[in-house]
């Protein structure tokens, strides 16, 4: 048993932030009350008892990222499922679901089968896949997705590439509502981004790159919202980057239509004006592309009003050679799994832009809500997937300091603030920041 004592509990629905003393017993959350005695606390447990003063920290549920890329398998060069699991509990997530666009592609039930697998020897963060819309995320033919979903397949998305053939999706979502499960956007029109590196406008054009404009992405999301309303289907809009995609969603959903969002840290952190500052640092160079000033403040009314839903780290791993190359030609991604949350409290919570139970509520209870995963309330009862998370340790980011395999951050080389302290997974500790070692006591 765990006793966890003088901890902050958010509630994401009410905004309330309570001191309370939490008791863990095997799995699951046992109870929670305003302070506990030790008579009271041996008397519930048979077993050994570890006692953890957590005065000045938080208790948060397990976040859950709904995007990450784990490559595994055919590009275990980049990242595994076991360090990206590892990396994903050091940054606060008890739960990940992967994206299918590895090598070959999860479009069979066997591979969904193996990740699952995988994740469960992993130790680390609870992996979930998601399988593919179409076979070889080729948008030509479609899935197996009932038999996906029987192997654990948690959603369905051909993330990386944008099914263009539009009868083609209607007839995915369709077919999707058989499992039950939500179909995931990638949102991007093919013919409108290709060649791009970056958002189009002056900032592209200043420093000589093909850019990608927002009308990529937004034509788009108002497809893909309009098939979704005649469908009645489950859509999820991956990456969100423009503020019409942003206007969008929240017409559609005013007019009734099931459909969610989410946003990356890095969009409501950064802009195109990053690109130019740093002198192309390639670990800007992102799919959606860091867009304009304007976009970035829309993306946060967004998630403050409740359009856009969650957000989502869209940890995407590569090698530190690929990441070398001259920018127009390097690979699109950031990897996030360990700075994402850290970088979210530093640059918004801290500063007074996001409240914390807002932060709860789109990266644990929305995801667990509209993925139908364990988690998201620190509730008597809910599985014990916690955070112990300390909003006053800084770490600075450096080479050595990560577990993913991927170093391909904006963030390497700054101090950053708000770092998990310890978590658990279905109640059993399986992280703890380094130092902390006898961070508890056993009760005598």
């Amino acid at each position: 048993m765990w006793w966890l004592k003088n901890v902050k509990i958010v509630d994401p629905e009410s905004g309330s932030i309570q001191v309370k003393d939490v008791l863990l017993e095997g799995e699951r959350i046992l109870e929670i009350r305003d302070s506990l005695t030790k008579e009271e606390v041996q008397n519930k447990s048979q077993t050994g008892i570890q006692v953890i003063d957590g005065t000045g920290k938080y208790l948060f549920p397990g976040l859950i990222d709904v995007h990450t890329h784990l490559r595994e398998p055919g590009q275990e060069e980049k990242e595994e499922i076991a360090t990206g699991a590892r990396a994903a509990l050091k940054g606060g997530f008890t739960t990940i679901l992967a994206m299918p666009n590895t090598k070959p592609v999860l479009d069979q039930r066997a591979l969904i089968e193996f990740v699952c697998n995988q994740g469960e020897r992993a130790g680390g963060a609870n992996v979930y896949p998601i399988g593919a819309i179409t076979k070889g995320q080729k948008g030509q033919e479609l899935t197996e997705m009932v038999d996906l979903a029987a192997g654990g397949a948690k959603a369905f998305s051909d993330d990386g590439k944008e099914v263009q053939n539009a009868e083609l999706l209607r007839l995915a979502m369709e077919y999707v509502k058989l499992t039950g499960l939500p179909l995931i956007s990638h949102c991007e029109d093919e013919n409108l981004a290709r060649g791009g590196a970056m958002h189009k406008g002056v900032v592209s054009a200043k420093l000589g790159l093909r850019g990608i404009p927002s009308s990529a992405e937004t034509v788009m999301v108002a497809r893909d919202i309009l098939l979704a309303e005649e469908t009645g289907s489950k859509l999820h809009l991956a990456h969100i980057s423009a503020k019409e995609s942003v206007n969008l969603i929240r017409a559609a959903k005013q007019r009734g239509v099931d459909v969610t969002a989410e946003v990356n840290p890095h969009h409501l952190i950064f802009t195109d004006e990053a690109i130019a500052e740093s002198k192309y640092n390639p670990s800007y160079k992102v799919n959606p592309p860091l867009r304009s000033a304007q976009d970035r403040q829309a993306l946060l009314e967004g998630i403050l009003d409740g359009t856009l839903d969650m957000l989502a780290t869209d940890h995407a791993p590569h090698t530190w050679e690929e990441k070398m190359k001259p920018f127009a030609e390097v690979p699109f991604g950031i990897a996030g799994l360990e700075t994402a949350l850290a970088a979210i409290w530093t640059y918004l919570v801290q500063p007074g832009k996001l409240p914390v139970e807002t932060l709860l509520r789109v990266w644990s209870l929305n995801p667990a809500r509209r993925f139908k995963l364990p988690g998201g309330l620190v509730q008597s009862g809910q599985i014990a997937d916690l955070v112990l998370f300390d909003p006053e340790q800084k770490e600075k980011i450096e080479p050595g300091w990560f577990i993913s395999k991927a170093q391909n951050t904006p963030f390497l080389g700054q101090e950053l603030q708000g770092f998990a302290s310890m978590v658990w997974v279905s109640g059993q500790l399986r992280f703890q920041k380094a130092g902390e070692e006898k961070a508890w006591q056993e009760l005598q």
